[in-house]
Order: structure tokens, then C-alpha cells, then sequence
């Protein structure tokens, strides 16, 4: 119970440096090394084979019978840049976003149709609960589409299982819809993510009611923060679906303009349900809060009334433990007004019945009071 610990997982992102020329791109020295996939596959054939490298892309893409999907995992070879500027004239304005790779979700479209350029973020929850922010770019053409990760873990197993088997529209609705399918999987497993915070947020009401303590607001604080990033990415992923749906390019078929409508509905589900997560997150601080305040209060209360009885007896103890003497020393003369109490015969017995009796007064007092209650 509360031993989750979302948190954001701050990285260092290849930022260029200002003032330089725009198109140039550098590759982290962090960089993972490739790791190349190629999907070939039409309504009745799949194949699938690990690629060195796409030095000559251009005759793997030659059969005009299929579609072809290059997954590639790894950003630390400049010469698959390199190769996609020369023969597919990639723009290096879209290279330079692809290793970049602090970009929000957005669409962009070049050359009269003949490429889309997209950026989405895939969210997921590393080691020790922590949640890491990647990009996932994507170039589409007319039956081609390749896809950039920064790193080897995905959640696109579900996309190339129905790829290989070969059910639904996976096969026939083209490069787009691939694309499409490729999105609706990271914006589903935004889902998975809030599902988990939302149960930490209900374990940690529990833990509000059963036995408070200050490890409640930072548990609370972290999921906000995690909350508040993917509401960052959720909001321009529904801004990039919009643009998908209301493109007029060629190269998104009007099934996948469909779909993709789906997704869209998909993507505005989750930013109610984040608004929601950060509402409970919100009220489960405040209550943290006032349960502490309210616990102060009682403790207050407790030390008030053991302060109100202990006064009236401190003052009797204080008057009595004066020791001003009844008789001067020298002549035996007894001095006026000097507590005569201070002889009386059983004054030690009597004190402590009249303190007893005060302190047992008040009790009752406070106890009709409710300050007990």
C-alpha cells in the first residue's frame, strides 16, 4: 500500500544549439544503436526480416503490390538520416525533429502530398514506477510508412501481431491506416496508465483514513505531477488527430479518416479523465491537510485542558511553597499575616482534598462542556 511512486523521468534532450542554421541535426553520443524491421505485407502475404541497414531503401520499396512498414528502434546512426535525405529527399527540417526528439504531437505535411511528417509521445511507467516520455516519429508515404524510437521498449506487440496474422483492415486499408493503428495503441495505453494511477489514488484514501502521514502528500503530489505531463501530451495528440481527420492529403485514406475519429473520441475520454485524476488528487491533499490540522487541534485540545486543571492547582502549589515564616526567629512573636495555614493541623491532607476537588470540578465542567467528545 502507497509503495508506487510515479515520478517524471527528466532526461537530456538533444537541443540544438541557438543560432544555428535550421536542418542541422547531431546525434546524442547517448544515441542507442539501431535496430532496423521491415514489414512487407499486402491483403494475402506477410514477411518480415531485420535490416543492417536501409542504404538501399529504394529497392526495397520497388514492388508496388505491397506495403512496407520500417521500424526502427534507435537513433545513433546518422546514416539512415542521411540515406532518407538523398532518396527519399526527406526534408532536413523533419530529420532534425526526428533526433530532436523533444517535439509535442503534431502533423505536418510536405511536398504536395508526396510525405506526412507526425510525432507522437509514447508514455510508460521504467523501472521502480517511473514514468518515461519517448517519441515515436512517423514519415508517411504513399505505400511506405517508417517509424523512430529512442529506445527498444514499445507497445506496438498488439499492432504487429494483427499485422502478421492478418485480421481486420491491418492489411488492406495501406500505409495510413498502419499509422493510424500505430497511434490508437499509444493513445490507448494512456488508458493503462491512468487505470493504475487512479487505483494509487484510492489505495492512498485509504491510507487517509486508516493511518495518515506526511508520505501521503508527496505520494499524492507525484501522481499529480505525472498527471500534469500526460495532460501536456494528451492535448496536442487530440489537436494532431483533429488535423489527420480534417486533412485533404492523398495519403490518408477516408478509412482511416474514420478510424482515426475514433481515436479522436479516444484522446478527449482521456482529458476528462485526467481532469478527474487531478480533482481526487487535489481533494485527497486537501483532506491530507485537514485530517494533520484537525489532529493538531485534538492534541491542542488535550494539552489545554491538562493545562486548565494543572493552573488553579500550580497556583495553590505556588502560594503554599512561599515559605514565609509565622514567627520571627528572634522573639518567638507570631507575625501577622503570615499564613497561619502553614501550622494548621492536617493542612498537608486538607490541600490536597481541596486541589482534588477543584481539579475534579473542572473535569466536569469540561465534560458538560463536549470538550471531550
Amino acid at each position: 500500500m502507497g509503495k508506487s511512486k510515479p515520478r517524471n523521468r527528466h532526461k537530456h534532450y538533444n537541443v540544438p544549439v541557438p543560432g544555428t542554421s535550421p536542418g542541422l541535426y547531431e546525434i546524442d553520443d547517448n544515441a542507442l544503436k539501431p535496430k532496423i524491421t521491415l514489414h512487407s505485407y499486402h491483403e494475402g502475404t506477410y514477411k518480415k526480416e531485420e535490416l543492417p541497414h536501409i542504404n538501399n531503401i529504394d529497392q526495397l520499396v520497388k514492388n508496388k503490390d505491397f506495403y512496407y512498414w520500417f521500424d526502427i528502434k534507435g537513433l545513433g546512426d546518422p546514416n539512415i538520416f542521411e540515406t532518407l535525405f538523398e532518396k527519399f529527399d526527406i526534408s532536413r527540417l523533419v530529420l532534425e525533429d526526428i533526433t530532436n526528439s523533444y517535439q509535442r504531437p503534431k502533423l505536418d505535411e510536405y511536398d504536395n502530398d508526396k510525405y506526412l511528417f507526425a510525432v507522437s509521445r509514447h508514455l510508460y511507467l521504467g523501472d521502480e514506477d517511473v514514468l518515461c516520455n519517448d517519441q515515436v516519429s512517423f514519415i508517411l508515404s504513399e505505400r511506405t510508412l517508417i517509424t523512430f524510437q529512442e529506445t527498444y521498449a514499445d507497445c506496438f506487440e498488439p499492432v504487429r501481431k494483427r499485422l502478421e496474422v492478418g485480421k481486420g483492415n491491418i492489411r488492406i486499408g495501406g500505409s495510413s491506416y498502419l499509422m493510424y493503428a500505430i497511434m490508437d495503441v499509444i493513445v490507448d495505453n494512456y488508458f493503462t496508465l491512468l487505470n493504475f494511477w487512479g487505483e494509487e489514488l484510492d489505495a492512498i484514501e485509504d491510507r487517509l483514513y486508516d493511518h495518515p502521514d506526511r508520505r501521503i502528500m508527496y505520494d499524492t503530489q507525484a501522481i499529480k505531477r505525472s498527471l500534469i505531463t500526460i495532460r501536456k501530451v494528451a492535448w496536442p495528440e487530440r489537436d494532431k488527430l483533429n488535423d489527420i481527420i480534417r486533412t485533404d492529403s492523398a495519403l490518408i485514406s477516408d478509412l482511416t479518416k474514420t478510424y482515426m475519429k475514433d481515436a479522436y473520441d479516444h484522446c478527449i475520454q482521456i482529458i476528462d479523465f485526467i481532469e478527474s485524476l487531478k480533482e481526487i488528487a487535489s481533494a485527497n491533499i486537501d483532506m491530507n491537510l485537514s485530517i494533520t490540522s484537525n489532529r493538531m487541534n485534538e492534541i491542542m485540545k488535550v494539552l489545554t485542558i491538562i493545562s486548565s486543571i494543572f493552573i488553579p492547582l500550580t497556583f495553590i502549589a505556588g502560594i503554599y511553597g512561599m515559605n514565609f515564616s509565622r514567627e520571627d526567629p528572634v522573639t518567638g512573636k507570631i507575625l501577622p499575616h503570615n499564613m497561619p495555614e502553614l501550622y494548621s493541623p492536617h493542612g498537608y491532607l486538607w490541600t490536597w482534598i481541596v486541589m482534588g476537588v477543584i481539579a475534579l470540578a473542572q473535569v466536569i465542567y469540561f465534560w458538560r462542556k463536549g470538550w471531550f467528545k
